[in-house]
C-alpha cells in the first residue's frame, strides 16, 4: 500500500528548502553542510524536505543518515523515478514554510544565494526568481537553446523572466499550494501562477559547475520544452473553457465544408452535371464531419474540466517511505510490507 501524499494547510514554519535527488550520493554531505550554514546564518526557522525521486545509488542510505542526524530534515523516497515535477510536488505537499525556497541536490546552485532571495522576497514578492549568471554549460548544447526557450516562454505567457530553468526560486506558501504539477511543468510555476494574480521578481544567482556526477538534461529537453510550452499556453488561455478552442476550431472547420457543398449544390442544380465523383464532395463532406467532431470534443472536455474541479486530485506520485524526526512532526512511517 502506497502513502498518499501530506497536504498542509497553513504554514506553521518560516522556511521550507525543497530539494530534488536523483543518483547525487557523492553531493549529498557537501550539500547538507553548505545548506546547514546558510541558512543557519540566515537566522529563520527552518526544514528540509529532500526528495529522493527513485535514485540507484546510496542516495536513499545517505540521506536516511542525514535525517537521523539533522530533525529538521524531512526526507521523502519515491518507489521509482517519477521525475523532477513529481519531486517538486512531493515537496510542496509536505512543505510547512510561510516560504518555500526550491534548489538542485547538484551543488551547481550556491545555497548562500538562498538570503539573496529571501530579502527580494520581503520586498513584497510572491515568487522570486534565480537568474543564473556566468554559466558554466556547454555554449551549443545547454546555453543557446536556454535562451531561445526563455525568450519564447517569456513571450508567450507573459511573464518576463530571463531563466525560467534555474530551479533556485522561492514560492509564497499559497502559490505551491495553488498550483497542480504533472508532466515536466515545474519550471513553469511562474506562468502557471500568473492565474492567481502573483507578483515575480529576479535575483542574479552564482551558477557553479558540477564536481560530481553528470547532467541530468540533454538536448532532447528543447522539444519537451516546446511541448510543454503548448500545454501552458493552452492552460492559462482556455484551461477552464476548452470548448472555446475546440469549438472555434469546429466552426470554422465546419463553416467551410458547408461553404464547399453550398457551392457543389448550386453548381449541380445550375449546370445538371455530376458532383458525385468529385473530390471536393469528399473534402465538403470530411470538413463538415471533422467540424462537427471538434464541437463535440470541445463539449466533452468542458464536461471533464468541469468533474475535474468538483472531484478530489489524485497523486501525480506515489511515496514509499516517509521519514520525519518524531519529536517535531509524527512518527516515521514505513511501507507496510
Amino acid at each position: 500500500m502506497a502513502i498518499q501524499p501530506e497536504v498542509i494547510s497553513r504554514p506553521d514554519l518560516e522556511l521550507s528548502v525543497v530539494i530534488p535527488i536523483y543518483n547525487e550520493e557523492g553531493n549529498i554531505e557537501t550539500l547538507y553542510e553548505e545548506l546547514t550554514a546558510a541558512l543557519e546564518s540566515i537566522g529563520r526557522e527552518y526544514e528540509i524536505i529532500a526528495v529522493n525521486d527513485g535514485s540507484q545509488d546510496r542516495s536513499y542510505q545517505m540521506l536516511n543518515g542525514l535525517q537521523t542526524r539533522d530533525s529538521r530534515w524531512h526526507v521523502i523516497h519515491f518507489r521509482r523515478n517519477f521525475g523532477q515535477t513529481a519531486a517538486m510536488a512531493a515537496g510542496f505537499d509536505a512543505a510547512r514554510g510561510e516560504i518555500v525556497v526550491t534548489i538542485d541536490a547538484d551543488l551547481q546552485n550556491d545555497p548562500r544565494d538562498i538570503e539573496r532571495i529571501l530579502d527580494k522576497f520581503e520586498e513584497g514578492y510572491d515568487i522570486v526568481s534565480g537568474w543564473r549568471q556566468n554559466r558554466k554549460e556547454p555554449l551549443f548544447l545547454r546555453r543557446i537553446p536556454s535562451i531561445i526557450a526563455n525568450r519564447l516562454i517569456s513571450r508567450t505567457t507573459g511573464i518576463r523572466l530571463h531563466d525560467y530553468g534555474c530551479t533556485l526560486k522561492a514560492y509564497h506558501f499559497d502559490v505551491v499550494k495553488g498550483v497542480q504539477l504533472y508532466g515536466e511543468l515545474h519550471r513553469f510555476i511562474p506562468a502557471l501562477a500568473s492565474q492567481m494574480g502573483v507578483r515575480v521578481a529576479e535575483v542574479p544567482v552564482k551558477d557553479r559547475a558540477r564536481h560530481w556526477g553528470s547532467s541530468k538534461y540533454g538536448f532532447n529537453r528543447t522539444f519537451k520544452v516546446i511541448l510543454d510550452l503548448i500545454a501552458v499556453m493552452f492552460l492559462l488561455s482556455y484551461f477552464n473553457r476548452p470548448v472555446y478552442v475546440f469549438g472555434a476550431a469546429g466552426i470554422m472547420v465546419g463553416t467551410v465544408g458547408a461553404l464547399l457543398g453550398l457551392y457543389l449544390t448550386v453548381f449541380k442544380l445550375l449546370t445538371e452535371n455530376k458532383i458525385g465523383d468529385r473530390p471536393l464532395l469528399q473534402l465538403a463532406v470530411l470538413l463538415m464531419v471533422l467540424g462537427v467532431q471538434f464541437i463535440s470534443t470541445g463539449i466533452v472536455a468542458d464536461m471533464i474540466m468541469r468533474t475535474y474541479h468538483e472531484s478530489q486530485h489524485k497523486p501525480i506520485y506515489f511515496i514509499r517511505e516517509r521519514r520525519r524526526s518524531a519529536s517535531r512532526y509524527e512518527e516515521n512511517v514505513p511501507l507496510p510490507m
